[in-house]
């Protein structure tokens, strides 16, 4: 008896300690800690895509060799905001939900965020682009990010803009998510949505969490297992495992995978250029799994990956930046940012300086809102377990099959796309294809159509209207503004056509002298996937 006493006491305090271990757990910080990991976010971002910048889109399909030197100096970042203030749109589309945020507060519909977004004075493309053209048409979040509305529903877009919900919900990884599908569905939908869902949660978990395999196993909880991007990113985690010393030949398995090829980006189909999130968030891993925490080795490979390689260092120097915290950041990259803290990003009234603050602050209110504890020296996290996003499938038994286009450019960045047809008169233009769906690239041209390289040419308010008939039936009137922010991504996408043979029409129902709408390519789509056909048009 006086054994089997002892021994009831020690299970009754194991007892107590597991229910108290099993529930929530709580991770304190002084506000010094916490600012300063919130700072370091917003600074890697900054430094990330600053040394990323220079190879953006220029190594498509291949690695930046080690050849090739990264530049990186004390001008760089000066240069940038000087110069080309457009490389900060990773940063300058967070700070436009940030500062919905700060004036509606947290409950902010996401009518408020779309609106913001889709007025703003800032040229956007994909993805991004597709939904403020969707929005400015009166089709509303999610809608305006969905498959059926946006071909680019699986792009990078929200991945590189969701960074600002994970730095305001430190280890708060659901609520993070909750953000996210507010202002996520603006833009993406599907395996793009996910990329700004996983984004975020990693940088949620770099609040409370010095090993970065932690924060991603952790984050990637909240990724519907079922979903090609979860597949994906295991995959990753499994190439690591396999070749841990050796990240060439993890870049390398992705590209044997099927990872590398872009189904549904119009620029991307039978193509080099890749902008699909899944493909960059795996370049992202690469150079966390890699770096374990080294930040430059983790942005050199995560640039070194290719496509993408502004974004995905930009991603990747922004979780460590959290978990590092922005006062042990190595010197070389921290100041060349501090002569621009004060700079308000283009195209906004806030500076990083600002949005130091903006975050801490909501931070600061979503800890307390979420149970935690605020005091004058330190604040207490209420930890939440991650909870797996709901499912999203985008562009079901919808793949490309044929495409048909003129010869691709060398160069991604070019004025001159080569076109397969010009448009100058009302004249009708026939297009035949079969499967399940048509997608035609192109655009309006013309001295005072505004494109990429001549953004000063003043639009003039006229906006050509394109009617496209299928089989003789009218599908729908695209709207074609002049005006480059305002533009369609695209001429015409129909992906939820009967599957069958068909002919497209095309007229231009308002042409204008010294205007012409081009046309680049076009895709044909089946349900099934097969090897895709390509037929260059000389």
């Amino acid at each position: 008896m006086k054994l089997i006493i002892p021994f009831i006491l020690a299970c009754l305090i194991l007892f107590c300690c597991s229910g108290q271990n099993s529930g929530p757990r709580e991770y304190t910080l002084t506000k010094s800690e916490l600012l300063n990991k919130v700072k370091g976010g917003w600074a890697g971002q900054t430094i990330g895509v600053t040394y990323g910048g220079p190879t953006e889109f220029r190594y498509l399909q291949r690695m930046i060799p080690d050849s090739i030197d990264i530049r990186w100096d004390s001008d760089l970042v000066m240069f940038y905001y000087d110069s080309f203030p457009g490389l900060y749109d990773d940063i300058y589309m967070d700070l436009t939900f940030v500062d919905v945020l700060e004036k509606e507060g947290f409950d902010a519909p996401a009518s408020s965020h779309a609106m913001a977004f889709a007025n703003a004075d800032y040229f956007l493309w994909h993805a991004n682009q597709a939904a403020r053209y969707n929005i400015l048409n009166g089709i509303m979040p999610p809608e305006s990010g969905h498959w059926k509305y946006n071909m680019h529903s699986d792009d990078i877009d929200f991945q590189i803009e969701a960074d600002f919900a994970g730095l305001m919900s430190p280890g708060m990884i659901n609520s993070s998510a909750e953000i996210c599908d507010k202002v996520g569905h603006i833009m993406n939908y599907g395996d793009g949505y996910y990329g700004g869902v996983f984004v975020a949660a990693m940088y949620t978990q770099a609040f409370v969490s010095d090993d970065i395999n932690e924060v991603i196993d952790q984050a990637l909880k909240v990724i519907p297992s079922e979903s090609n991007y979860y597949k994906a990113m295991t995959d990753v985690i499994g190439f690591y495992q396999q070749y841990p010393d050796d990240w060439k030949k993890a870049w390398q398995a992705i590209e044997e995978a099927r990872w590398s090829t872009d189904l549904h980006c119009p620029s991307g189909i039978a193509s080099p250029f890749n902008i699909d999130a899944t493909v960059n968030s795996a370049y992202v891993l690469l150079g966390l799994l890699y770096g374990q925490g080294d930040i430059d080795k983790s942005m050199e490979i995560a640039t070194r990956a290719g496509q993408d390689s502004d974004c995905n260092p930009a991603t990747a120097a922004g979780v460590l930046g959290v978990m590092m915290g922005y006062d042990n950041i190595p010197s070389k990259w921290l100041d060349p940012i501090k002569p621009v803290e004060d700079r308000n990003f283009n195209y906004t009234e806030l500076s990083l300086n600002d949005v130091y603050d903006l975050s801490f602050k909501h931070a600061l209110q979503l800890i307390e809102k979420n149970g935690g504890k605020v005091t004058d020296e330190s604040v207490t996290i209420r930890y939440q377990e991650p909870k797996p996003v709901p499912l999203e499938v985008g562009f079901p038994n919808t793949f490309p099959s044929k495409v048909t286009t003129a010869p691709y450019p060398e160069t991604f960045f070019t004025r001159n796309w080569p076109m397969i047809k010009t448009i100058t008169s009302d004249q009708p233009f026939e297009i035949e294809f079969s499967g399940n769906g048509l997608l035609i690239n192109g655009g309006l041209r013309g001295e005072k159509v505004q494109g990429f390289f001549n953004r000063e040419a003043e639009a003039e308010p006229y906006v050509a209207e394109l009617e496209v008939s299928i089989d003789g039936e009218l599908d729908k009137v695209m709207k074609l503004p002049a005006s480059y922010r305002t533009r369609s991504a695209e001429l015409y996408w129909n992906v939820s056509i009967p599957l069958g043979d068909h002919t497209a029409t095309l007229k231009w129902l308002n042409p204008i002298e010294g205007t012409e709408i081009g046309v680049r390519s076009y895709v044909e789509f089946s349900d099934t996937r097969n090897e895709i056909e390509t037929v260059i048009v000389d």
